[in-house]
């Protein structure tokens, strides 16, 4: 055990990946469910594409910008993020493109949390965004919606 927390090494930077068909929906959908903050990394691809080190086939336009076309990324509003990359630094959700459909149950889903009283709200919301709800929950422990993004993969609201 490591007694001195000064020589503690960091915790680890991470961020959740995402398999999808439509990794800009995806990351659309999640922007606006999270209100998060859909990442713009042009500045950087366009760097990469002058500088030869990327082809253009690695790339689409998506609102008028450069993206990836095989991966995009929201972040959380207030978190830190690199202004020559567009790379958020906190909390982070990348969507990257998979040829196979999903199936069956996700083996690690998010969980939302609702403002108290506001879940039907909510979930009218996310359902408005293209989410569905595949079955309500009322156990001892609590009562929550399971529910699908538009792609199907599994998330709580709670």
């Amino acid at each position: 055990m490591n007694e001195n927390p000064a020589a503690a090494p960091a915790p680890l930077h991470y961020k959740i990946v995402i398999d999808a068909a439509d990794p800009h929906a995806q990351a659309d959908f999640w922007a606006a469910a999270l209100h998060y903050t859909a990442e713009d990394h042009s500045r950087l691809i366009e760097g990469l594409l002058g500088a030869g080190a990327v082809p253009e086939e690695a790339t689409v336009e998506i609102r008028g910008r450069r993206a990836w076309r095989d991966l995009a990324a929201v972040r959380h509003p207030d978190d830190p993020w690199q202004e020559g990359t567009g790379t958020g630094l906190g909390r982070r959700l990348l969507f990257q493109r998979v040829p196979e459909p999903k199936s069956g149950k996700n083996r690690l889903h998010l969980d939302l949390h609702s403002e108290p009283g506001r879940r039907e709200e909510e979930i009218a919301r996310l359902e408005s965004l293209g989410a569905s709800v595949l079955r309500r929950v009322a156990e001892q422990g609590g009562e929550w919606a399971h529910m699908l993004d538009p792609e199907g993969n599994d998330f709580c609201l709670h």
